[in-house]
């Protein structure tokens, strides 16, 4: 039943905010309710206007949610080391399986932390002065858990990634990635700073009280420009009422907003409303699991939920797209005994999941990252494309587009990509990783000052991940500072002692492409050597 309100109330506040970015004028519902045509209820609110439906609420949870996913198989990239698979193994064994055709934390009440300065970015990256200006810039800040039951976090957490992931697919409109807005929690930041920060020109922010059937929505628009608030209101509500009244509110004002839906046709606004209530409640709670840092126990906890709920509702696709990328990201991470069988499975469940419903980013993105780790390079892109056309504000689907591009020897292709990413997620926990695939294209485009600058960004975001380290160790000789080149090199060795020669390097599965290791040994691999670094 939760799931219900987050969906509707997504697609109330994306057309209300549609609305608003528009000039102000005389429109057809004021005249017909003068007349005593139509529901008052819902012509107080809004302008008469019928469009074809759109808005894909169900995908809102999920587009969000598999974010965590590329800390994961990036991890496995580099995952040579201890008692786990080796990257080589991992990808022997994968490859070898036949294909088939202001608020609390859920569990302890507390106030999150704003990101580690480890994992944060110390300066997004300004907004391109030359670029075009994008009609809906914004962020879509947690919601508040008003009610009494701090347990109610999962419930306000997925009306903020529904709100998101809605909002992200309006056509030339550019939202800000779920990690990044989550960053903002807890902490006191004006709008205008925000704005400042983020290059976006709206904030939107509210809370949510739930008491049995009855919801309360607060939600309001802050212009960052100047700090006004464009649009507040209460919002109360009960699941019986409330799909209709979104409903003709999102087909009124999407018409009189002139924003664009990505494949109206194909997007209804009623779909999967006889789903399971109980079923979508597992799914929510599942999601909520697997946006906590990640460890076995919260995505033994995220799997779990997911499988009560393909229990509870056999046909939900919300729940194969969860448990399947559950499974695609504890294979990438080594946490699992059953690799052969949880592979195989999920292959079955997003290959379902994309016969049934091929407009569904979030199962392009996971089927993507399953192909990356079957090192099926092309396929993988093919996946991430699929799913930057459906939702063109995902952030992760531009990081893996980019670096799997990178691992095709197309560092040319990738680098955009790479800095889309960034731009859409700045504070994103993995930011490093990202730093760090960019570095890596601009070292083998030969840019070798602009490589330096871009490395150490990712160096400065995490500096326990010791391959940022490695690359920069390269790049420092080819500039031929032989003094820095060693103590990066030095320090690369010591957090992982198994990657000591570039033999060892050729091992990885994505580095040992053709037109990519070409590139390396172009470029990489000769600093590498000037550094001392054995064959």
């Amino acid at each position: 039943m939760g799931r219900v309100v987050a969906e509707r109330v997504a697609i109330w506040i994306t057309a209300i905010i549609a609305l608003l970015a528009l000039p102000t004028g005389p429109a057809p519902a004021q005249a017909q309710l003068s007349e005593g045509k139509g529901d008052p209820s819902i012509m107080a609110k809004s302008p008469p206007a019928l469009i074809r439906r759109w808005i894909r609420s169900r995908d809102a949870v999920i587009a969000a949610s598999v974010v965590v996913t590329l800390g994961v198989w990036t991890a496995a990239w580099w995952s040579w080391r201890g008692a786990n698979l080796t990257a080589g193994q991992l990808q022997v064994q994968v490859l070898a399986i036949p294909q088939a055709p202001p608020a609390f934390d859920t569990a302890s009440n507390q106030t999150p932390q704003a990101p580690p300065a480890s994992t944060a970015v110390q300066s997004p990256p300004p907004v391109s002065p030359q670029a075009p200006s994008p009609s809906l810039s914004i962020v879509v800040l947690p919601f508040a858990n008003l009610s009494k039951d701090p347990d109610q976090q999962y419930f306000a957490d997925a009306i903020t990634d529904n709100l998101t992931s809605s909002l992200s697919r309006i056509a030339e409109g550019l939202v800000i990635a779920r990690n990044t807005a989550f960053a903002y929690r807890g902490k006191s930041v004006d709008a205008q700073q925000i704005g400042r920060e983020l290059g976006v020109r709206y904030v939107l922010e509210g809370g949510v009280r739930r008491a049995d059937d009855q919801v309360q929505i607060y939600a309001q628009l802050i212009d960052t420009e100047d700090e006004k608030q464009g649009w507040t209101e209460r919002f109360d509500t009960d699941p019986a009422q409330l799909a209709e009244a979104q409903n003709e509110i999102i087909l009124r004002l999407a018409w009189v907003s002139g924003l664009k839906p990505v494949d109206a046709a194909a997007i209804p606004v009623h779909e999967q409303s006889d789903a399971d209530p109980e079923a979508r409640d597992w799914i929510m709670r599942g999601w909520a699991w697997y946006h906590r840092p990640y460890s076995i126990k919260g995505w033994q906890e995220a799997r779990q939920d997911f499988e009560r709920a393909l229990e509870t509702d056999p046909h939900s696709l919300d729940a194969r797209i969860g448990l399947a990328t559950i499974l695609s990201g504890k294979l990438a991470e080594g946490w699992t005994a059953s690799l052969q069988q949880d592979t195989a499975r999920a292959e079955q469940l997003l290959g379902d999941a994309l016969e049934r419903d091929a407009n569904r980013p979030a199962a392009h993105f996971a089927m993507g990252v399953l192909r990356q780790m079957q090192n099926r390079l092309p396929e993988a892109q093919a996946e991430y494309e699929a799913a930057i056309a459906l939702d063109h504000n995902h952030a992760h689907a531009y990081l893996h587009l980019g670096q799997t591009l990178m691992f095709l020897g197309q560092p040319e292709a990738g680098a955009p990509h790479l800095e889309k990413a960034i731009r859409l997620d700045p504070y994103d926990p993995n930011i490093a990783t990202a730093y760090w695939a960019l570095g890596t294209c601009n070292l083998l485009r030969g840019r070798l000052e602009e490589a330096i600058e871009v490395l150490r960004k990712a160096r400065a975001a995490n500096a326990t991940l010791w391959f940022p380290h490695l690359y920069l160790a390269g790049a420092f000789a080819l500039e031929g500072d032989l003094s820095e080149a060693r103590l990066a090199l030095a320090e690369s060795t010591k957090l992982n002692p198994a990657i000591n020669s570039l033999a060892r390097m050729r091992q990885n599965p994505w580095l040992a492409n053709p037109r990519h290791w070409v590139l390396q040994e172009q470029t990489l691999n000769v600093g590498l050597r000037q550094a001392g670094f054995p064959e």
